[in-house]
């Protein structure tokens, strides 16, 4: 039995991937702002709720996140940034995940295979840009690709086994999208959780520091 721990647990995602490792048997441990006090925008909150944790875990799994913070919605173009707005995007979207990482030799096994993965989102890649828009969302994604990039490096000097990733889940239909799907193709948080599994249980060492989507398929930085 696998130990799962994970961050973001009472969204939409988080929750549904929380009820998929449990059907498969493993032992979760979830963890939200709502219900734990983790506030990943408080770095002393996110040192004492994952410093009183007992680990390993065999899969960390980052699903917090996102795409409107205090009203602010994603610009339709860069003559509407707000700094504060994109702040906050940096802030929860990029650092919070980055404080969690932090305490990522912590929480994952030294000694075989560990997994360390963050939903991010395929607005982040800098190569599949083509149409512009939502500059602090893309923005605070694309930092987060590299921090994860930069994570992977370093942990697998310690955890030589370790796996770290981004993965794109897709557009999946939760409370945090639903405003935004208008004609493109969403699937269900469970059938998300579904597709996330599988492509953790696909990877190998080689595989870290990548950026994967819902499928499996690689994305670009």
């Amino acid at each position: 039995m696998r130990r799962v721990l994970i961050i973001g647990a009472s969204g939409g995602v988080g929750s549904a991937l929380a009820a998929e490792y449990r059907l498969r048997g493993d032992q979760v441990t979830g963890l939200s702002r709502s219900k734990d006090g983790l506030d990943l925008t408080d770095e002393a909150r996110v040192a004492k709720v994952l410093g009183g944790l007992a680990g390993p875990f065999d899969i960390v799994l980052v699903a917090s996140g996102a795409l409107e913070i205090d009203g602010a919605v994603p610009e339709k173009s860069i003559k509407s940034i707000s700094q504060k707005a994109m702040m906050d995007q940096f802030t929860l979207n990029a650092v919070g995940p980055a404080l969690v990482l932090r305490h990522a030799h912590d929480l994952l096994p030294r000694d075989g295979r560990g997994v360390f993965a963050v939903l991010s989102a395929r607005v982040g890649s800098i190569g599949d840009n083509r149409i512009g828009g939502w500059i602090s969302y893309r923005s605070a994604k694309a930092a987060l690709n590299q921090i994860i990039r930069t994570g992977a490096i370093e942990l697998a000097r310690s955890h030589k086994s370790s796996i770290c990733v981004a993965l794109h889940p897709g557009t999946v239909k939760t409370p945090f999208t639903e405003k935004y799907l208008a004609r493109h193709p969403a699937v269900e948080a469970s059938e998300a959780a579904e597709n996330i599994a599988r492509v953790i249980d696909g990877l190998g060492a080689a595989d870290t520091g990548k950026f994967f989507d819902w499928a499996g398929k690689p994305v670009p930085w």
